[in-house]
């Protein structure tokens, strides 16, 4: 009776086993780069400093868009960005269908540089904790590993980008609804090409970060370089340009401009008075492309760059 018993839980435990077997065949492996990037999500969903970051940009956008302008509207006042502006024409900056040349305007400079520091704080955060030496030790290759990380950063940008967009299209909606008899929409065109826009400026500054970060192996430094870049060295080169004619040729390629151009083109005020980081340096066209190659530059030396180096 004990030999059938035992036989029929070894016949019992046999089946389980294969169950199991055919389950997991089933799903079929995870692949490293799903996992890591599920590993990074998880990792920057609960880290305070990610979401500071973006909440100050939101606010800065909030802010410089449309709180002081709609302010100065409502009580006929003038400030460093509406003086000399008729009152109708500040109304009409404030309504939905001004949202695709908003959308970008204070991208290439604020928005940018709190990108940067988000990628810059993202991949150089690893080597002061350690993570990515315990990553390289028990987890999948360091390609894998830091490709999880850019992932994670580009789902980043567009959930930043569509955040934004979101933001201000309600913001604007709003004050259509109490300040204007008929809301004026934006076309869809123009939208996805400010999107874009804002992807590749976004996207540019991100990647710039996440380079510096894997450089410099330190957070605080690769801020630190990241900020002097771009919101001094830059500005230095184009006044420098002004004196002497040949400078002009490099400082017309630079990231910063290539990426204030982009912002430009959408139609954001590049104007003295305007949003500070837009410019009409490059067309359209070739600010789109300079940008973009500096996005996929940046994350292949970036990644280029952890493959080979020393994590200890």
């Amino acid at each position: 009776m004990s030999t059938t018993t035992n036989a029929a839980r070894t016949a019992s435990r046999a089946q389980t086993r294969a169950g199991e077997s055919r389950t997991t065949a089933a799903r079929g492996p995870r692949h490293p780069l799903a996992a890591s990037t599920r590993a990074e999500l998880l990792r920057v969903r609960a880290w305070p400093a990610f979401w500071v970051m973006l909440g100050v940009w939101m606010l800065l956008n909030f802010t410089f868009a449309y709180l002081f302008n709609y302010l100065a509207y409502a009580t006929e006042s003038e400030n460093f960005a509406t003086e000399g502006m008729p009152r109708q024409q500040l109304l009409d900056d404030l309504m939905p269908a001004a949202v695709p040349q908003i959308l970008t305007s204070g991208m290439p400079m604020f928005g940018g540089a709190i990108m940067l520091i988000l990628g810059a704080l993202v991949t150089g955060s690893g080597y002061g904790w350690g993570t990515w030496k315990t990553v390289a030790m028990q987890g999948p290759g360091r390609l894998a590993a830091f490709g999880g990380t850019l992932v994670t950063l580009a789902v980043t940008v567009i959930a930043t980008v569509l955040a934004t967009l979101a933001l201000d299209l309600g913001v604007a909606a709003l004050i259509g609804v109490i300040e204007a008899d008929s809301i004026p929409w934006p076309a869809a065109a123009e939208t996805v090409r400010s999107v874009g826009g804002g992807l590749l400026i976004f996207g540019m500054w991100t990647a710039a970060g996440a380079l510096i970060g894997v450089l410099t192996r330190s957070p605080a430094l690769a801020v630190g370089l990241g900020l002097v870049w771009s919101l001094v060295v830059e500005n230095l080169l184009r006044g420098v340009a002004e004196l002497l004619a040949g400078i002009g040729y490099v400082t017309d390629v630079l990231p910063g401009t290539a990426a204030g151009s982009v912002a430009g083109a959408l139609g954001a005020d590049a104007s003295s008075g305007g949003a500070p980081g837009v410019l009409e340096v490059l067309d359209g066209g070739p600010a789109a492309a300079v940008t973009g190659a500096y996005l996929v530059v940046f994350a292949v030396l970036a990644a280029v760059v952890h493959r080979r180096r020393d994590l200890v």
